[in-house]
């Protein structure tokens, strides 16, 4: 299959890749891309989703293999950066895991790698909510949740009510199964972990196994947000990942958390 990607900013410049969550696609990092304009940008629609989605089940390994190959391709001889949230955030532990070498800063956000007990149980039972997906009324609580905002709600909709049965139930199960491989450890990258304050208790106990598996990671707990801060704040991630890029500094505010 081909991934969808769009390109934006100075193709001479270092390398951005920002790679979407579950249930959106790549218009999610709109607000990044825009601010980051000095830089390479490249926003991909991981399979099954938005542009990417016509005839292709979501898979973690599948979307870090097609990654991998765009990264490859376009960041030749120029420093790499990844930056993924949720479900992408996944997909970015599983490159660092299979291309240890591949990326130079790897931000991950609100990555879940505790499995969901009885998640073989709970999947099944998820197929009763998915004709939710469809629901306008659902989908605005769900955006709502997601800090999507109003700009950006008709195309959430639209690519929702595009989602079959069968990708809403793989991205389910790749999502609730995920859990740290083996060769994450081994990743010559520098990595900057985060998470709201307002997620639920996994995913901060996640945080702390991320870290805990790499030597070379820094964990962050962001205050009063939950699941989504590059949305919810987009000013204040901008600036976070900038001033972490440029010189390894954090904002005053946030919550240092070590993997121990």
């Amino acid at each position: 299959m081909n991934l969808h990607y769009k390109e934006y900013g100075d193709v001479n410049a270092p390398l951005i890749v920002f790679i979407h969550g579950g249930g959106v696609s790549g218009w999610m990092w709109d607000k990044q891309v825009n601010y980051f304009s000095s830089y390479h940008c490249l926003v991909p629609d991981l399979p099954g989703h938005g542009k990417s989605g016509s005839g292709h089940l979501f898979a973690i390994g599948l979307s870090a293999e097609k990654i991998i190959e765009l990264l490859e391709q376009k960041g030749k001889d120029k420093p790499i950066i990844a930056v993924g949230f949720s479900l992408g955030a996944q997909v970015l532990i599983s490159i660092l895991s299979k291309k240890p070498h591949l990326i130079d800063y790897a931000i991950i956000n609100s990555a879940l790698v505790r499995p969901i007990s009885l998640s073989n149980m709970m999947i099944p039972l998820l197929s009763i909510t998915y004709p939710l997906v469809k629901n306008k009324t659902f989908s605005k609580i769900q955006a709502k949740s997601m800090y999507v905002d109003e700009s950006h709600f008709d195309t959430y909709y639209q690519e929702s009510c595009l989602l079959n049965k069968e990708s809403f139930m793989r991205i389910m199960a790749e999502n609730m199964s995920f859990e740290i491989p083996n060769g994450f450890k081994q990743a010559g990258t520098k990595i900057l972990v985060t998470v709201g304050e307002k997620e639920k208790s996994v995913m901060k106990k996640s945080l702390q196994d991320i870290v805990k598996s790499h030597s070379n990671g820094k964990g962050i707990i962001i205050p009063n947000i939950g699941h989504g801060v590059s949305m919810a704040r987009p000013d204040y991630f901008n600036k976070l990942l900038e001033t972490w890029l440029e010189n390894g500094s954090l904002p005053d505010d946030v919550m240092e958390v070590s993997g121990e």
